[in-house]
């Protein structure tokens, strides 16, 4: 699985040490980890939540990534904008065990944490123990076990329903503000690492036209 980090402005200093967690408990499992930036405070490119929401619509949408991690202060900003486009459940971690039903439960395709609040001393073991739980035991299981049934059926309802009340990508990218748009993809690395995975053409074509 293709893990994409994204990391907004006010939290933007802690990307190294979130992306050496990350990589630490999910690199053995066998998954890959891109990290989108920001990679620190002062970096050109600066993501705001929104743009985050944007950005993992994207990468999400054309293939680029098979999953997102991200967060902001309290990690409900990132969490509401990723939900806002289509193709993104993003789930709110706060704890181990937030990570392990998320997947199981809800078995979405996105986190979002909080890098501020309640983010202290041990701060490091405690994503570690997250990550653990929210890519090493499988996704879509259903907790607990009486519940797998209506949890499997609700997922499969509530994927209709985005499908429903999202508009496609590509129309997005048209009608949404343009230098927002942008900004949102001038980040450091951004075409060196969206383009190559990206497997929609159309997309890829219109955001090399901007």
């Amino acid at each position: 699985m293709r893990i994409a980090l994204i990391n907004e402005n006010s939290q933007a200093a802690k990307n190294p040490m979130i992306e050496a967690s990350l990589k630490k408990v999910v690199e053995p499992m066998g998954h890959e980890v891109i990290n989108y930036g920001m990679y620190s405070a002062d970096d050109a490119c600066q993501l705001t939540y929104v743009k985050i929401g944007l950005l993992a619509c994207i990468l999400l949408e054309t293939g680029a990534a098979d999953y997102v991690v991200t967060g902001c202060g309290t990690g409900e900003g990132a969490m509401l904008a990723c939900n806002s486009f289509p193709g993104v459940l993003c789930g709110h971690l706060c704890d181990p065990s937030d990570g392990y039903m998320f997947a199981h439960i809800n078995d979405g395709n996105c986190v979002a944490l909080p890098f501020a609040k309640d983010f202290g001393w041990g701060a490091e073991l405690k994503l570690e123990m997250i990550f653990q739980q929210l890519f090493g035991f499988g996704h879509g299981q259903g907790y607990p076990k009486e519940r797998v049934i209506p949890e499997q059926r609700n997922k499969k309802i509530l994927d209709e329903v985005k499908k429903v009340t999202h508009r496609k990508l590509i129309e997005i990218l048209h009608d949404i503000d343009q230098n927002f748009l942008r900004e949102t993809i001038s980040g450091e690395h951004f075409a060196e690492y969206f383009y190559p995975n990206c497997k929609c053409e159309e997309v890829a074509n219109y955001l090399k036209s901007l």
